[in-house]
């Protein structure tokens, strides 16, 4: 179980539910023990690893996120109904370089949570982590099941996986292994992605976004592209790389974005998305405390896990 170290925080009240803070309400419990809950439950799982951003020549810190994102949570309102749960199941760890056994690893975890009707939030690490969030989705589903990925992100992570799998690889991995799956990534940066990228995107025909077209003049035609996208699929993943965002909100990331995005149009797509009722799971990645300034990240990465876990539940089923 997560330390209860990292789940502490401001007590405004010990009886006045309206004032609790999300550490006085939050469950630390082995995974064994979830319940099945109809919707009316969220279960956080951590992904300490930055194996893949290694592997990927990126600079590694990412797998110190998880704790730090939940530090910073730990005292933000609790703001959810009667008879709804958020428990905390813990982190996975990547040891010994050991990516891929990792990855499977956080897919159990995950397939657990899915199949008891959680809704589920993961907590990055690389954006490896996504990888290992998909295989546990896709074993929570039918075979035939329609998955559509959404992605906020500066890379198309399309990158080969030839001779190693890495944090640049997840999406084609997925692609080339599973063609019931689809893909849709919002935030790409024109000078971040190879001619190479955009090809093999093109070739395997992934929807995206590009960061500069990301504006208040096209805000009705992307959201619009989105809502077919997510009515069009049985199940949608919502995963955030951090280093979609401009530098001088996110600098703790392992590829600090000045073109990247502002953080009110990342809180808009994950707003919509997670609203939508085939969203269950979404995942966040590359919060590299080591690297942050003054907070600055993990903080603004614990408010967007926030806006995600509101939606989420509000969804309910």
């Amino acid at each position: 179980m997560t330390d209860q170290k990292h789940w502490k925080g401001r007590i405004d009240s010990t009886t006045n539910m309206s004032s609790f803070r999300l550490h006085q309400k939050v469950n630390r419990i082995p995974i064994n023990d979830v319940r099945v809950s109809d919707g009316q439950q969220a279960g956080i799982v951590g992904f300490i690893c930055d194996e893949g951003v290694r592997r990927n020549q990126g600079r590694v810190g990412a797998a110190n996120g998880p704790n730090a994102l939940r530090e910073t949570m730990a005292s933000l309102p609790w703001t959810f109904q009667e008879g709804q749960q958020v428990v905390d199941v813990g982190n996975i760890l990547c040891l010994n370089h050991a990516l891929e056994e990792a990855q499977h690893e956080l897919g159990g975890i995950v397939e657990i949570l899915r199949t008891k009707k959680a809704k589920c939030i993961v907590l990055g690490g690389g954006h490896e982590t996504l990888y290992g969030h998909y295989l546990g989705v896709r074993a929570s589903l039918p075979t035939d099941a329609k998955i559509g990925i959404i992605n906020i992100d500066a890379h198309f992570d399309l990158r080969s996986y030839e001779v190693e799998t890495s944090s640049g690889t997840m999406f084609r991995q997925i692609l080339e292994q599973d063609s019931n799956v689809d893909y849709f990534v919002l935030g790409i940066q024109r000078y971040g992605n190879t001619i190479e990228l955009f090809e093999k995107a093109r070739e395997l025909q992934v929807e995206y976004v590009l960061e500069d077209d990301l504006t208040a003049e096209n805000k009705t035609e992307i959201e619009s592209q989105l809502q077919q996208f997510m009515d069009s699929h049985d199940y949608i993943l919502l995963t955030l790389c951090m280093d979609v965002l401009n530098a001088a909100f996110a600098p703790g990331v392992s590829a600090p974005s000045p073109f990247g995005l502002d953080p009110s149009i990342v809180r808009s797509i994950i707003q919509k998305v997670t609203s939508h009722s085939n969203t269950h799971s979404f995942d966040i990645c590359e919060v590299n405390p080591l690297l942050d300034e003054n907070g600055r990240t993990v903080k603004l990465g614990a408010y967007f896990v926030y806006e995600a876990l509101n939606n989420l539940l509000r969804g309910n089923g």
